[in-house]
């Protein structure tokens, strides 16, 4: 299968290429963009996902627009998911798929699309991006927070100048150490544990303070929004809350189980996004970015991997993807395995996840803290523990679950004679997938040290040095040519 057929085959529904809305022609006013993301926020804990953090202002949210219940990042750590979002971009591609990681040069972001079409666009908050010139952000504020006063201020200076704003708040909640918002407003002896969770005093009590961080990134989206409503933005503005990858509790952050890949996902645009829907839509992270274009009036590039959603959030059609993709780089994480790479592939059923090195014992910041020492010290003499601290360091090649009936992704399904030709289908669209973004697999591990930000000055040189090597060449190639033709005197 060709590359180009591969992927169309791949991202697009069967009715996504419906909705070609023009809201930057004639007299209709362009729409602001507002994308409110957490740090280390497992979607299941949101209150109107069913957890049971206090998140009065994002459920408010949902109510006056659409909640996402599938939507998907393409990779479980902080950097290649932003890469990811502001470029549109899988991350081998872009080449930002360790974690520290750098686009490569030339790579096109969020704010080389919107410029041309009239927004300025900034960024207040966690950053964790890199280099500089492929994310020209206008940066706002200081630390790993949303600057409420800086926000302020620049969408006055839009409202006064009449131009369209494009803000991205990024906040660093509740992305540990948990030391912001209330823990008392929770009891950690009443606290309901997910299944996969060993219960222990120290994952409990970590809770109580994991849950109250939520609360204060919840209290920073009530912030952000209530400035649109200060300044009269709210009716002409497409807001998208998310909460990013799973937290750094064991089968969270670091992992391509949904847990780790899966993100709440919330949209409010009055009059175009009905209030109080709900969507099953597969959707990705790498889909915002078209979407923000399409809906400023420009045409989405084909060199982006994403989708415009604008006919899902317009209600459309129903349907977004077949299949969502994810990749794990353990290579460069503190505490990590030497390596670990993980690839996945899911559709609406079926979770299909490929583990490189089994041999090699899973580890990274996790495995190394109290919580998970907790773990192992209860495993000791309690064998569903035990089997739960088993189940995270040592990983079988090869995974399948079927996620309508095992949503936590315990049984797998990969030796199963019944589920074989399941398997292969899908282990065969994701070499398919691996192939068209330049995925090595292993080779591509070995090689992540090369696409982290501190070796990138280093990179950078050797790519100038090799280029004047092959110039010079070239130039003496080309010299000696020149005194060996026979028209030369």
């Amino acid at each position: 299968m060709k590359r180009r057929e591969f992927l169309k085959m791949a991202a697009m529904g069967a009715l996504a290429g419906m909705g070609g809305v023009s809201f930057g022609a004639g007299k209709t006013k362009k729409p602001n963009f507002v994308f409110i993301i957490a740090d280390d926020c497992t979607f299941r804990d949101i209150g109107c996902y069913g957890g049971q953090a206090y998140t009065p202002n994002i459920d408010k949210l949902v109510s006056k627009g659409m909640r996402f219940t599938q939507c998907f990042q393409a990779a479980p750590m902080c950097s290649p998911t932003r890469h990811n979002i502001y470029t549109g971009l899988y991350p081998v591609k872009s080449g930002a798929y360790p974690n520290h990681t750098f686009a490569k040069d030339g790579t096109k972001s969020v704010v080389h699309y919107l410029k041309p079409l009239g927004y300025r666009v900034a960024l207040s908050g966690k950053k964790h991006i890199s280099p500089p010139e492929v994310f020209p952000f206008e940066y706002s504020g200081k630390g790993n927070n949303p600057d409420i006063e800086a926000i302020d201020k620049f969408i006055g200076q839009c409202k006064e100048s009449e131009t369209p704003f494009c803000l991205f708040a990024c906040s660093n909640e509740p992305h540990s150490p948990w030391n912001k918002g209330d823990a008392s407003r929770y009891d950690a002896a009443k606290l309901k544990l997910p299944p996969y969770f060993v219960d222990t005093k120290e994952t409990r009590e970590n809770m109580t303070r994991y849950l109250a961080e939520i609360t204060y990134y919840d209290w920073q989206v009530g912030q952000v929004l209530g400035l649109l409503d200060k300044h009269g933005f709210a009716d002409n503005t497409l807001v998208i809350v998310v909460t990013e990858q799973g937290s750094s509790f064991p089968f969270g952050k670091w992992t391509c189980y949904d847990t780790g890949l899966q993100s709440a996902f919330i949209a409010c645009w009055p009059g175009k996004i009905k209030p109080g829907t709900v969507s099953d839509a597969l959707i990705e992270y790498l889909d915002v970015l078209p979407t923000y274009i399409e809906a400023a009036g420009g045409a989405p590039p084909a060199v982006l991997d994403g989708k415009s959603l604008l006919p899902v959030l317009l209600g459309k059609t129903k349907e977004h993807k077949e299949y969502v993709f994810g990749e794990m780089t353990t290579r460069g994480i503190i505490n990590s395995s030497v390596y670990f790479g993980i690839r996945s592939i899911r559709s609406r059923r079926f979770k299909y996840v490929w583990n490189f090195t089994p041999e090699i014992q899973f580890q990274n910041a996790c495995t190394k803290s109290g919580i998970f020492k907790s773990w192992q010290a209860k495993a000791a003499d309690d064998p569903d523990a035990a089997e739960k601290v088993r189940r995270y360091e040592h990983r079988p090649g090869e995974e399948l679950y079927d996620v309508t009936k095992d949503q936590y992704e315990w049984n797998n399904l990969a030796d199963d004679p019944k589920y074989a030709k399941v398997k292969a289908g899908l282990r065969k669209l994701l070499a398919e997938w691996m192939e068209a973004m330049g995925d090595k697999g292993q080779q591509t591990e070995l090689e992540a040290f090369e696409h982290q930000g501190r070796n990138r000055k280093k990179k950078t040189e050797n790519a100038r040095v090799n280029r004047e090597k092959k110039s010079g060449a070239k130039e003496k190639g080309e010299r000696e040519k020149g005194k060996e033709s026979p028209g030369r005197r």
